[in-house]
């Protein structure tokens, strides 16, 4: 730990009627999540923690499980009577344990990047399953948090219609790779990363891509990810995910691709895929919708593509224009280190969650 505040007086009156004074070193914070491995974690929490450390936080990561509902709240009365403040990461608390929360529980802080009241549909363009006891909990964790940090303005939409009052959107910022020794580009490969669960949205365009291979020789779709489609129309090439072959892999890429439905479900998306190809120095086609109408400038940094015509158009675009190309990802990169980047994003999250003990 570097630096850190003054201790903390804290004055209480004792039986005798004097005052007798508790000297606590410095502020702890309880961070509690499902895996400081996960996607939301890796890059929403874990790039705040050094700015909380540098404003005289001490931080402790508490890995909660998924069952064992209410009790373990009770295993961890201990720790929550020594935090300041408690972070939940995700975690939607089930019946009776925001009740609990409230009683054993500091500060707290919820954070989310999904759209954590709905159901996913289960398939695409279809509507989100009515789900009682998801909108239950979630309005039931939402209103028992000091603050709610939202991953974008569709999600904290959603989170004031379920109660929450103290409400702050803070995107997901990306880590920003060195250009100096990117690997040559072809000039034929199309990108997409991303979590097995979503590869049916690459469905969505697979007509176009056949179109594309079919007219561009040498055409390939690169995947990186942990499962790959099976598709004989379609190259594909594939990449499994680490964190060296995800960086490798988006630099030596040409464009990125994101396509998704027009429902509520990918209106809570937080395009953190866009941004990782925008960091890469990549011209991205996405669908015009949630948050990704926001990332990609239409024109600038890539194209919107809302048909199958339109995908074609664009792609086609980009693969026999290579100025346009170098350009759009130039400003793309420009984009990202201005508006995304960890050292722009990060310190806002720890004022985010700080600022809910000031209150």
């Amino acid at each position: 730990m570097d630096g850190g505040s003054p201790p903390i007086a804290d004055f209480r009156s004792a039986s005798s009627g004097r005052f007798r004074i508790t000297i606590r070193a410095m502020p702890e914070a309880l961070i509690w999540t499902y895996n400081p491995d996960l996607p939301s974690f890796r890059h929403r929490i874990r790039p705040a923690l050094p700015h909380l450390e540098a404003a005289g936080w001490r931080i402790r990561i508490d890995r909660v499980e998924r069952k064992r509902y209410g009790t373990r709240l009770l295993d961890r009365r201990r720790d929550l009577a020594r935090a300041d403040l408690l972070i939940l990461a995700k975690i939607n608390l089930a019946i009776g344990e925001a009740v609990m929360l409230r009683r054993l529980a500091p500060t707290t802080v919820f954070d989310f990047d999904d759209a954590l009241f709905l159901a996913q549909p289960s398939r695409l363009g279809g509507r989100p399953h009515p789900s009682p006891v998801r909108r239950w909990k979630f309005g039931t964790t939402i209103r028992s948090a000091r603050r709610v940090i939202a991953g974008n303005a569709f999600l904290a939409a959603g989170a004031r219609r379920y109660g929450a009052g103290d409400i702050e959107v803070v995107p997901t910022p990306v880590e920003l790779p060195s250009m100096n020794d990117a690997p040559r580009r072809d000039g034929h490969t199309l990108v997409w990363i991303g979590r097995p669960e979503n590869l049916v949205y690459l469905e969505l365009i697979r007509p176009a891509l056949v179109t594309l291979a079919q007219r561009h020789h040498g055409l390939r779709l690169r995947i990186i990810s942990s499962r790959f489609p099976d598709w004989p129309d379609v190259p594909i090439e594939r990449v499994h995910w680490s964190p060296e072959t995800e960086r490798s892999g988006l630099l030596s890429a040409d464009i990125g691709v994101m396509p998704l439905t027009h429902d509520s479900w990918a209106q809570g998306k937080c395009a953190f895929k866009l941004l990782q190809y925008m960091a890469a120095g990549l011209p991205s086609v996405a669908t015009p919708v949630g948050m990704s109408r926001d990332v990609v400038i239409d024109g600038v940094t890539g194209r919107w593509a809302g048909d199958l015509g339109a995908w074609v158009a664009a792609i086609e675009e980009l693969l026999t224009h290579p100025e346009r190309r170098a350009a759009w990802g130039a400003a793309a990169r420009a984009s990202a280190e201005k508006r995304w980047s960890r050292r722009v994003i990060a310190p806002r999250m720890a004022a985010a969650i700080t600022a809910a003990v000031a209150a």
